[in-house]
């Protein structure tokens, strides 16, 4: 199992509407997640920025996050969802959330 931590701002005109959507994510979007090894996958709202954090449970988590890219309700999600965000600068080429270092982990 591998941990992920990344970072991203939300749009302060969104912050509504994207609490609204996440009170009730997508089943088809869930069961995506579910099925390209992602579990304990939570976002956190706090001065502007989403946090995300996810565990992978997989082997492979290029070709993972390649087929959640492809599937079409994940599609349809993140062309809601992408109009709110705003990357950070600082983020890698090809990245829309930053992907952040761990510092430290204790279980």
């Amino acid at each position: 199992m591998q941990r992920f931590g990344s970072v991203i701002r939300l749009k302060p005109d969104a912050v509504e509407k994207y609490r609204d959507y996440h009170a009730a994510v997508w089943p088809e979007v869930l069961e995506t997640i579910r099925q390209c090894n992602f579990r304990n996958y939570s976002i956190y709202f706090k001065d502007g920025y989403l946090f995300a954090y996810f565990e992978y449970h997989g082997s492979n988590i290029k070709v993972d996050r390649a087929k959640m890219a492809a599937d079409p309700k994940t599609q349809e999600w993140w062309a809601i969802m992408d109009p709110m965000q705003e990357p950070l600068p600082t983020r890698e080429p090809g990245e829309w959330w930053a992907e952040m270092e761990e510092m430290f982990h204790t279980d």
